[in-house]
């Protein structure tokens, strides 16, 4: 048995959870003792294991599971597959691999693994099937899975409550989808650090948008430039074409073509570099007419 493989399978789920080492004791054993078993020093008999089991929200044989063979490599690899095609808009092929996953019980005996499966099914009903209310269902019910008003929320319930704040956007329900984000962002600014850095890129972005269509240009360009800077310090060129442009839009729609034409051929470059074909065509019609 691989005391380590629990042992740290239990500390992962216990942050993600945002329990404290004494949170995840309490009623079931000593803190002393969660902190041996994290250390991978003991396996608790099976009692404390199951009541540690259901107070992370997993099955107890999944334990069991990680400690014969360890999983969370595979459950990783899946969730790298699903970001990749998510981020290049393949949902055909996200969807297939949610349908795999679906019957594998690695995923449905776990919260956290089933949410993400569910999440993704919620993109592919928005995205592709352009049933919103559908969607935003089978959101609601993936964060329903995890989510607690009384700890801070996990990167994974973010990114799906980014989603539905999508889905008010595209269904022009501006005020719910700024409340969305804004919720999403105080939430952001009381977590010590971000694992994945674009999340507060995107949601930057995300902002910026809604307060363009309440027609606050100035303050939507002040978070794409929040956006830019965050993009700038940590090497990333993930939205940085997307931000540029939204400020052209809002100096475009304040006439000031000047200023637009050079923040979209700044946002112009950056497509370029990313092969991202979504936007060139369009953004160099733009420029062309404003030179002419």
């Amino acid at each position: 048995m691989d005391l380590e493989a629990i042992g740290q399978t239990i500390k992962n789920m216990r942050k993600q959870n945002g329990f404290s080492q004494g949170d995840l004791a309490k009623g079931v054993c000593t803190q002393a003792l969660i902190s041996r078993i994290e250390k991978g020093q003991v396996l608790p008999n099976g009692n404390v294991l199951y009541h540690i089991a259901g107070k992370l929200g997993i099955d107890v044989n999944y334990l069991f599971e990680i400690g014969l063979m360890p999983r969370l490599d595979y459950v990783k690899e899946v969730e790298r597959q699903l970001k990749i095609l998510r981020r290049s808009f393949q949902y055909e092929e996200m969807l297939d691999i949610v349908k795999v996953e679906e019957k594998n019980p690695l995923f449905t005996s776990n919260k956290r693994n089933l949410q993400l499966l569910l999440w993704h099914k919620g993109v592919y009903q928005l995205e592709v099937l352009k049933e919103f209310q559908q969607a935003l269902g089978t959101l609601q019910k993936a964060l329903n899975l995890t989510q607690d008003e009384d700890k801070v929320w996990t990167e994974q319930e973010i990114n799906i409550s980014i989603s539905i704040g999508t889905i008010y956007f595209n269904n022009h329900r501006n005020e719910e989808a700024l409340k969305c984000y804004r919720e999403v962002q105080e939430n952001i600014e009381s977590m010590p650090y971000l694992t994945d850095i674009t999340i507060k890129s995107k949601l930057l972005y995300l902002i910026a948008r809604v307060l363009t269509r309440f027609e606050k240009l100035d303050e939507s360009s002040r978070y794409c430039l929040k956006g830019i800077q965050w993009c700038v310090e940590h090497d990333s060129l993930y939205m940085l074409g997307e931000l540029h442009y939204n400020i052209g839009y809002n100096y475009e729609l304040q006439e000031d073509f000047h200023q637009a034409k050079r923040y979209l051929e700044k946002a112009l470059i950056i497509f370029e570099l990313q092969h991202d074909d979504k936007y060139i065509a369009f953004i160099k019609e733009k420029i062309e007419k404003w030179s002419n």
